[in-house]
């Protein structure tokens, strides 16, 4: 999964409440129960540098698929792919699986902190990583999604960054630190998981997470995060499309110890990169992961 930033960063090691059954909630011994621990703080942090930052969501501003053939960069509405006018000029040109960018004459752009002003093929991000083109406050790489081949362009001087807000949550609750269980799928299983574009990618699924709430079993499928080494689980439940993002949320989970136990941690639900540009690539969560009640914790809608 290739569309996440820091969503998970800073999750720290949370304590472990064993009890005979799976129960919501612990606080450490020192902390008041509804006191959010401070590296929940930290993450927060962590979250509006990856939306806000200089290589946040919000300075996402365009991508652009490419067919066989050449593509114009360039400020005017003439250009195939349009930045403003302090932005690079040239020209793409894609033939198969292969993807080069040939600079305008007498401009250079930097790749890797090294200047480049003649023609240069681009690696994807898949497997990645990409090749990055930099030039001034713009940033140009290829996006591979299955057969289709994009180039994505960030602008960190966009008016999203400019006009960000920052981010609201519900306020931090112990009883949505859920101890859950984990039950493993059949080695190499996956679930087909459609994105915003509309195509779907059969995506590893380690096992299914199972936890109670108000006495009652629910089961969220959980995908295997190459990138993050965790548990990634999309979701929806009674808040989405009132005080959270419509399409869903997303939330990482550690690995289940030994005892096949794992921390749900909703407070650290979070809105994907699509809540805040138009050109992420965004999945959607399975049917399967339809909660049916309100998770009132983690990130509001944006």
């Amino acid at each position: 999964m290739r569309t996440r930033t820091t969503g998970n960063a800073g999750f720290g090691i949370l304590p472990t409440c064993v009890t005979a059954t799976l129960l919501a909630g612990c606080a450490t011994p020192s902390q008041p129960r509804n006191s959010a621990p401070e590296n929940w703080h930290t993450w927060q942090q962590q979250r509006r540098e990856s939306v806000a930052g200089t290589n946040g969501w919000t300075t996402i501003v365009g991508l652009y698929w490419l067919k066989e053939g050449r593509y114009t960069v360039g400020p005017g509405p003439e250009a195939a792919i349009q930045v403003t006018p302090e932005g690079p000029r040239g020209e793409f040109i894609r033939a198969g699986a292969n993807v080069w960018f040939h600079p305008a004459p007498g401009l250079a752009v930097t790749v890797d902190g090294r200047s480049v002003d003649t023609a240069i093929q681009l690696a994807s991000d898949a497997p990645g990583p990409a090749t990055k083109l930099n030039y001034g406050q713009h940033q140009l790489w290829l996006l591979e999604r299955g057969d289709r081949l994009g180039i994505r362009v960030r602008d960190r001087a966009s008016a999203a960054r400019r006009d960000f807000h920052g981010l609201s949550y519900f306020p931090w609750q112990a009883r949505w630190q859920i101890e859950a269980r984990f039950e493993a799928h059949p080695a190499g299983q996956t679930l087909p998981i459609r994105d915003v574009t509309g195509a779907t990618k059969s995506e590893p699924n380690p096992g299914v997470i199972i936890f109670l709430h108000d006495g009652r079993e629910h089961r969220l499928e959980a995908l295997a995060d190459a990138e993050t080494q965790d548990l990634f689980i999309l979701f929806r439940d009674g808040t989405s499309g009132s005080s959270t993002y419509p399409p869903g949320r997303f939330l990482h989970a550690p690995y289940p110890d030994a005892q096949g136990r794992v921390i749900l941690d909703f407070n650290r639900a979070y809105n994907p990169p699509c809540a805040f540009t138009d050109f992420a690539t965004c999945p959607r969560p399975p049917a399967e992961n339809q909660l049916p009640f309100p998770v009132s914790a983690g990130e509001k809608r944006h």
